[in-house]
């Protein structure tokens, strides 16, 4: 049997899997990022976990078809990496580093994560039997990963899918971690539907289930919210979701995939979230008589792992 392995590179954990060439995952497990010194600890602690499975597993060097690695930053086409912020990373190019920690003969790639996620998608997931996607990630922040004819679009400089800092609010006045003003992660992000939700609060006296949270509100118990018909709920995922339609749309008019997979903890929204969006992502490609389809993530957190894993097949 030949095998493939993923190590989705995270600022807290680095999430391991061990494939066949089939696409099936055959183990995964999770080493912690040591971001001290730069991060200079998390490559050798990679290949040293690679080495242990290696040997639990009694896997040869010659079994090993390759090693993907996804990384929380643009990644440029010859895999250099010029910053990834949450790793203390600068001007490094990770597959090289890994390939000669690991003797130099077994072929390892790098790719950004919300990219690869996409792959990993388009290879087994929400994805599967399209080869022209588009994912759309809404955690923490939102991410975007674009694949068109089975091939991760990265763009000149690495930086194409950065759909979360698209300008799409003229009138935000709070700057966006990237530092920019009105970026579509401020308002459909986790985090943003929370700050939308406590600004509407903030600025009405009606009644609403929301404040019942108080402080510890989530973007989860705004949807719930939502669902359930309270009005402020409503206001601001309508908000949250006529933004991310009106920049699907504008991937549409520029990529035209076939579909958007939809992932991260906002997507367990599930039907919802696909209905209010699809409405929007409508009303804003007229032109269009055959639009993409959207549908949800299937992989959750192992979306990393399994788009690592299709990198070297």
């Amino acid at each position: 049997m030949r095998y493939c392995v993923g190590f989705d590179v995270g600022g807290t954990t680095v999430k391991c899997g061990l494939f066949n060439t089939a696409g099936k995952l055959l183990d995964k497990w999770e080493i912690t990022s040591r971001k001290e010194e730069d991060g200079r600890f998390i490559l050798t602690d990679i290949a040293a976990s690679l080495r242990g499975k290696m040997e639990e597993k009694g896997i040869g060097e010659e079994e090993l078809q390759g090693i993907g690695l996804c990384v929380p930053g643009p990644v440029e086409k010859d895999g250099f990496v010029h910053v990834c912020v949450n790793l203390g990373w600068k001007n490094r190019y990770p597959a090289r580093e890994m390939q000669k920690l690991l003797g130099g003969r077994i072929p390892c790639k790098v790719g950004n994560d919300a990219n690869v996620a996409a792959l990993g998608e388009m290879w087994v997931g929400g994805g599967k039997g399209y080869s022209n996607l588009c994912m759309v990630t809404l955690g923490t922040g939102v991410g975007g990963g674009i694949i068109l004819n089975g091939e991760i679009i990265a763009g000149a400089h690495g930086a194409a899918a950065e759909i979360g800092h698209i300008h799409v609010r003229d009138e935000e006045t709070e700057a966006c971690n990237c530092g920019g003003y009105g970026c579509l992660e401020q308002v459909a992000s986790a985090t943003g539907i929370v700050r939308e939700a406590k600004r509407n609060l903030a600025l009405s006296g009606e009644e609403s289930a929301m404040r019942a949270f108080g402080e510890q509100l989530s973007a989860k118990d705004v949807c719930d919210c939502a669902k359930a018909g309270d009005r402020l709920a409503v206001k601001t995922m309508e908000t949250a979701l006529r933004y991310l339609g009106l920049v699907m749309a504008q991937i549409s008019m520029t990529a035209d995939p076939e579909v958007f997979v939809l992932g991260g903890g906002v997507s367990k929204a599930g039907e919802y979230l696909i209905n209010v969006t699809k409405r929007y992502y409508e009303e804003y490609t007229p032109l269009l008589i055959v639009k993409a389809e959207l549908r949800l993530a299937e992989l959750g957190n192992d979306a990393g792992i399994y788009g690592c894993a299709r990198l070297v097949l």
